[in-house]
């Protein structure tokens, strides 16, 4: 898979024969993953002429690096160096015509205030390829806004789908797989059960956040949609108890999958029921305070997220890290994220109109 830099070189795509692969829209993929590393550096479109002819994209991508350039003017920061690791995921072939999907990977190096940090996403686009006069271009691309598709509530459809990449995903019900045994539930053992407070371990929630943030934990299921399902672990990771009520609808629990039955609450893996959850005051299990502002977290704290304001939140978010200013760093899942700037207007599912409740988890428990 090629890697690119602002200064970096670069490698062939994998190939699945022996055989050279002919010039042609490979190349042309090549070249715009060159220049998608460098529009992460220039924060201008503009780097995009000549092999990118999508002007819907173009609008909708200059909308963002215009966030982007506007919010680190802002913040003090600068883009020192960005490289891109590209993995073909699937292509389906044509006369005169290619639909490749892509994965990204990421990895931004920022400067702020004579202090550096490292940022990174896995990002997914399709595109479309064109061949005219022997050239190829891209015609058309299709971001993966994944941080839009978690849905809950009264009338919300179990199964997603997503016509761009034939796919058909689903809303908190996990791409199951066995696991070696049932997840251990401290609160279905009333003898092994903790008397004393226990503290939440912050440390141990950014940990793990860090450990797992690319990769699922094989000892917890995989979800379509795995934002909060990984931040619910990351949390339980920091210590903070579950609160066990053998209903999907109530407390926050998780206990696996067990002779074909989905053990686990709402609030462990819908990004709307954890703001539900924590929204509530309660006396057993995970607790936590809504806060005014970002700049009010600590480490292992939470964001959630509602891009279109109106009450519907989609995206969850855990604290790993800070900034120079000493504001939030966050990693997320579905669109796998490290250390990236909490107010997400890098990604295409911010609008004007987002809205963000910030959640403290309690100290003590």
């Amino acid at each position: 898979m090629p890697r690119t830099g602002s200064r970096g070189g670069q490698r062939s795509l994998p190939s699945r024969s022996a055989q050279p692969e002919p010039a042609g829209w490979k190349e042309a993929v090549r070249e715009y993953v060159r220049q998608y590393n460098q529009g992460e550096i220039d924060q201008h479109v503009a780097v995009f002429d000549g092999i990118m002819s999508d002007h819907d994209h173009r609008y909708r991508l200059d909308d963002r690096l215009r966030r982007l350039r506007d919010r680190e003017l802002l913040r003090g920061a600068l883009p020192a160096a960005s490289s891109t690791k590209t993995e073909v995921l699937r292509v389906q072939e044509s006369p005169g015509e290619v639909s490749v999907l892509v994965g990204l990977h990421i990895k931004r190096t920022i400067e702020q205030r004579g202090r550096e940090y490292t940022e990174e996403r896995c990002e997914r686009e399709r595109l479309w390829l064109s061949e005219d006069s022997g050239r190829w271009i891209v015609t058309r691309v299709e971001p993966w806004i994944g941080e839009r598709r978690p849905r809950y509530g009264p009338g919300s459809a179990d199964m997603i789908t997503d016509p761009a990449f034939g796919d058909t995903e689903e809303s908190y019900r996990g791409s199951f797989r066995p696991l070696p045994a049932p997840y251990l539930n401290y609160d279905l053992l009333p003898s092994m059960k903790r008397r004393r407070a226990t503290k939440y371990r912050r440390d141990l929630a950014a940990a793990y956040a860090d450990r797992w943030w690319n990769e699922p934990n094989p000892a917890f299921e995989a979800f379509a949609v795995n934002c909060t399902n990984y931040v619910s672990q990351c949390i339980f990771a920091g210590n903070a108890p579950m609160n066990y009520t053998g209903r999907r609808e109530s407390g926050w629990w998780y206990k696996g999958r067990v002779g074909g039955r989905e053990n686990w609450s709402f609030s462990w893996a819908v990004s709307h029921a954890l703001h539900d959850y924590l929204s509530r005051p309660g006396t057993n299990g995970m607790r936590a305070v809504p806060l005014a502002s970002a700049a009010e977290l600590k480490l292992g704290d939470v964001i959630i997220y509602d891009w279109n304001g109106d009450g519907r939140y989609q995206h969850t978010t855990i604290v790993t890290a800070f900034d120079a200013d000493g504001m939030p760093l966050v990693n997320a899942n579905t669109v796998s994220s490290r250390h990236r700037y909490w107010d997400y207007q890098d990604s295409y599912a911010w609008t004007e109109q987002t809205r963000y409740r910030f959640f403290h988890i309690a100290d003590e428990f």
